[in-house]
């Protein structure tokens, strides 16, 4: 055989391995998964990576999506905002991926935000945050502040009369940003401003001792001191501890927690954290038999020691919305994508039905729970379900906005001037 139809024959065969490659690679949708898989944040975000892992698998059994199957691409931003960015960017230029879940902080998604923006990409979050933002790259499929910040705060004023209150936070945007609220809130409501503790700490923080001394102090003069904790991450542990150390029962100083659930719990000795509470839109000893076998699936997947918890249930809805908005519009892509998201529904695990909304909030039931000595939650308070609010009430320049994607073409419009203040970039 001549040199000439030697390189003639590599050349074809090359070619047909780079196609073969290229139909293999259509063949799958990629599914981006940006969650820390190692530093502070681990202890909640591990949990969210295998809960992907799952629904990947579940969705994979039934036949894929649009007839493919789904791949998972898994990057670990290992607790450091600005590699989010970086490993978003990686997701996007390199994966090649077509959607992405991942976060929990939200300085994690303003880490991620101008990157999603700028290369038009599709991102799932899963948590609850401070609201005051409305992406058009972005579903917000955890608790807006009107989901989880006010109805706690509710609870505190009108079911166990607090007069006093200990804000205690991460030191980052969510916590700031909610207590914000919360300050402003509790003062329309008559709470005096000098009744207020408000206090930060860094993440991974481990001395509670003068804080958690602090807060008894409030209640020296008899009125009724309640913690609001916006605390993340593995400092939990330290707080409770020192909660315990310092003799604070529920019934003493009861603490509403934002960013605990059945998951940091169980690595907690939660015998004297009973009664102590949480607000979520979701937890494991919800009665109901999309919950139930939700919970089944996942100790089959993941073992039966492990737990369920809210961030998991808004994946669950956020994923589902996702792969139905696929098969509808019959494409990956990511405007087709983000309109057909607009107005989906599916049911939540909790017995009612999550729906998506222009704003690109879910509507969301309110639960209270009390932690039990086995580290599940009671549920002691339960509402019908909420919209989720981008813009709160309860900051006079946040009070005039409002987010219509489908209907307004922007994310921050103001209902006064009847102008947007800042469309997205793509838009």
């Amino acid at each position: 055989m001549s040199h000439f139809k030697k390189m003639m024959l590599s050349a074809t065969a090359a070619t047909a391995l780079m196609s073969g490659a290229a139909m293999a690679q259509d063949d799958t949708i990629k599914v981006g998964i940006l969650h820390s898989l190692s530093g502070t944040m681990a202890i909640s975000e591990t949990t969210l990576k295998d809960t992907m892992l799952m629904l990947i698998e579940q969705q994979n059994a039934k036949g894929g999506v649009m007839g493919k199957q789904l791949e998972a691409v898994v990057v670990d931003p290992a607790s450091d905002w600005p590699l989010f960015a970086e490993k978003a960017r990686e997701l996007l230029t390199v994966s090649d991926v077509d959607v992405i879940f991942g976060c929990w902080t939200s300085v994690s998604r303003k880490s991620v935000l101008p990157v999603i923006e700028e290369l038009n990409g599709l991102l799932f979050y899963p948590v609850q945050y401070e609201g005051e933002e409305s992406s058009y790259n972005v579903f917000y499929t955890g608790a807006a502040p009107n989901q989880q910040a006010i109805p706690a705060t509710d609870y505190y004023l009108e079911e166990l009369g607090v007069e006093k209150f200990a804000l205690l936070g991460t030191d980052y945007v969510y916590p700031r940003t909610t207590n914000n609220i919360l300050e402003s809130y509790l003062m329309d409501k008559g709470i005096a401003e000098e009744d207020i503790f408000v206090n930060y700490t860094p993440f991974g923080h481990s001395d509670w001792s003068k804080i958690v001394s602090d807060v008894v102090a409030l209640g020296a003069d008899g009125k009724k001191v309640g913690v609001i904790s916006t605390i993340n991450g593995d400092a939990n542990v330290g707080f409770y501890k020192e909660l315990a150390a310092q003799g604070v029962s529920a019934e003493d100083i009861p603490v509403v927690a934002f960013s605990v659930g059945e998951e940091e719990l169980s690595g907690f000795d939660t015998s004297e954290l009973v009664g102590h509470l949480a607000a979520w839109n979701y937890f494991q000893s919800a009665d109901t038999a999309e919950n139930e076998e939700f919970i089944a699936a996942w100790k089959d997947f993941a073992g039966e020691d492990r737990v369920t918890n809210d961030p998991m249930e808004a994946h669950y809805i956020g994923f589902n919305m996702w792969a139905n908005a696929v098969e509808e519009s019959g494409t990956t892509d990511v405007d087709t994508v983000i309109e057909a998201m607009v107005g989906q529904t599916f049911p939540n695990l909790t017995g009612g039905t999550a729906e998506m909304l222009p704003n690109h909030h879910l509507t969301k039931p309110v639960l209270i729970g009390e932690i039990l000595e086995d580290g599940q939650f009671d549920i002691i308070s339960e509402t019908d379900p909420v919209p989720g609010d981008a813009w709160t009430d309860f900051l006079p320049e946040s009070a005039v906005l409002t987010s219509d994607w489908p209907g307004l073409d922007c994310g921050m419009y103001n209902t006064e001037t009847e102008t947007c203040v800042q469309k997205q970039s793509n838009y």
